[in-house]
């Protein structure tokens, strides 16, 4: 374990920053809080002994990086559900065409972090769990279950067939 250099840190921002600013911005679905989380997630890394490997230092950096995604998905929960309440509610909007981003966004934030990182940052069953900080055993259930629930969005909006 080891505090990272000025010269290492620069190295490992400039390797890891875009992957990690891609991962943020497909879960949250918002370049500013990409923006935020991305800054949040390498301060704290600055602040810590990190281990010698550099993948265990970046599956900490994107473990860091969900925590920070779910601590403020919490928060946005809170404030929205004090303005609902605070609101009339709206007419449900119709459903015009199926998109694909949208209907992602729909997906609980774990459930885009464990697609993301599953098929986009083609993570193994270990290195999911070790980003997400859950146990590697619980990664297939949940990966089942989020292609699942994708499945049955996407075929409740009739962009793929039933089959």
């Amino acid at each position: 374990m080891r505090l990272l250099t000025e010269h290492g840190f620069g190295e490992f921002y400039r390797r890891n920053a875009r992957p990690l600013w891609t991962y943020i911005y497909r879960v949250t679905g918002h370049a500013a809080d990409a923006d935020d989380i991305v800054q949040d997630a390498f301060v704290r890394i600055l602040k810590v002994e990190l281990p010698e490997d550099e993948e265990e230092q970046r599956r900490y950096l994107f473990r860091v990086a969900g925590n920070l995604m779910a601590d403020r998905w919490r928060r946005t929960t809170r404030e929205r559900a004090k303005l609902d309440r605070a609101q009339a509610p709206a007419p449900p909007a119709a459903a015009d065409t199926a998109d694909v981003r949208r209907i992602f966004g729909e997906l609980k934030p774990r459930e885009r972090a464990l697609l993301w990182l599953a098929y986009v940052e083609e993570e193994d069953h270990a290195g999911i769990a070790e980003s997400l900080g859950i146990a590697r055993g619980s990664v297939k259930v949940l990966l089942s279950r989020a292609r699942a629930r994708i499945r049955d969005l996407l075929q409740a909006r009739g962009v793929v067939r039933n089959s």
